[in-house]
């Protein structure tokens, strides 16, 4: 892409495409996502509100001669004016959402009618919705039988971390976010290696690990005890409860350290119950190994299979994400009408 159209690219850009276009053609919206990922998770968001009037052409931002991801890059290439009714932009909503404008960026996504966040840290925190775990289970083995809670588990995890979170952010609220960042905070509530026996320990542990940073931070900020409490009760203003925090931490720690470990372990314990339940039931070797063969082919990848999870539409950020659009969509139809 030349760099002169690269820069001529705008709301007003395509709202010029949409007039040349014939009069019985379908309005275009287009829909800037970060990365390859979220190219699936924003066709399940915006689905929804296709018409025989509109549609969305879901891209990605680029350069002259690189690709480009990330939001920072989304948003730098199409804010300042750019982005509009003809074109949006649909982004993680990080800790930007939960700071609630402290940055320019914060402000720049929650204050923007044509930028759309997850709510959620990000889509990950989505794709990993408690809820919708099990069924990733029986898309990976085709085991239906329930031999761990994954709600339970993430509730009393989400439980665990929560006062810590809370101190995250109320550091991200401050100038000082340097000496408890993020990646402070997931250093602390790394699980390690999941086993499925050992579910308790990996949560006491954790507790654990818990506990003494907060006692640190307590002890570094004894005058902090009134202004957590507003965080605190903020936070719950915007969602987050004890219960549910694991949706609001970094999502690609979420993914890669906490659920797909987690699923990976209770899958590989269903592939052997089946197995054995073939070895079982099958009256010779040659039925034995055929029927081995026929299950081992129809197994699926936990990481693959869960980045496709949609189970995700069932939550409140979900749904919330939709109300967004659907505003976002009645303001439009209003403006063509009148």
């Amino acid at each position: 892409m030349s760099k002169r159209l690269r820069e001529g690219l705008s709301s007003q850009y395509f709202e010029a495409a949409n007039r040349l276009s014939s009069k019985n053609a379908r309005h275009r919206i287009i829909a800037y996502v970060e990365s390859y990922d979220d190219v699936f998770f924003w066709r399940t968001v915006l689905d929804k509100f296709e018409t025989d009037e509109l549609y969305f052409q879901i891209m990605l931002p680029t350069r002259s001669r690189r690709l480009e991801r990330g939001k920072k890059a989304v948003l730098m290439e199409f804010l300042g004016g750019k982005v509009g009714r003809d074109m949006i932009a649909c982004v993680d909503a990080d800790y930007d959402y939960l700071i609630q404008g402290i940055t320019p960026t914060s402000r720049s996504v929650l204050s923007n009618p044509y930028v759309f966040h997850t709510y959620s840290y990000a889509i990950e925190n989505l794709q990993c919705f408690a809820p919708s775990l099990h069924a990733v289970c029986v898309a990976v083995t085709l085991n239906d039988h329930r031999i761990f809670d994954f709600e339970e588990f993430l509730r009393q995890y989400s439980q665990a971390i929560y006062p810590l979170f809370v101190w995250n952010i109320w550091y991200y609220r401050t100038s000082n976010y340097g000496r408890f960042t993020i990646t402070d905070f997931l250093r602390v509530i790394e699980t390690g290696n999941f086993r499925l026996h050992q579910a308790d320990e990996i949560l006491q542990r954790l507790r654990h690990k818990v506990g003494q940073k907060i006692k640190w931070l307590q002890r570094e900020n004894p005058n902090a005890r009134q202004s957590y409490q507003q965080v605190k009760d903020d936070l719950s203003r915007l969602g987050v409860t004890a219960d549910n925090t694991y949706l609001y931490i970094q999502g690609h720690h979420l993914f890669d350290k906490v659920v797909v470990p987690m699923l990976e372990n209770v899958c590989g314990r269903l592939v052997r119950e089946r197995e054995a339940e073939i070895d079982r039931q099958s009256v010779h070797t040659t039925q034995r190994c055929n029927e081995l063969s026929c299950y081992s082919n129809s197994l699926e990848d936990v990481a693959a299979m869960l980045r496709k999870n949609a189970g995700g539409m069932a939550s409140d950020q979900f749904r919330q994400i939709q109300r967004d659009v659907e505003a976002f969509v009645k303001a439009i139809s209003a403006a063509a009408d009148s």
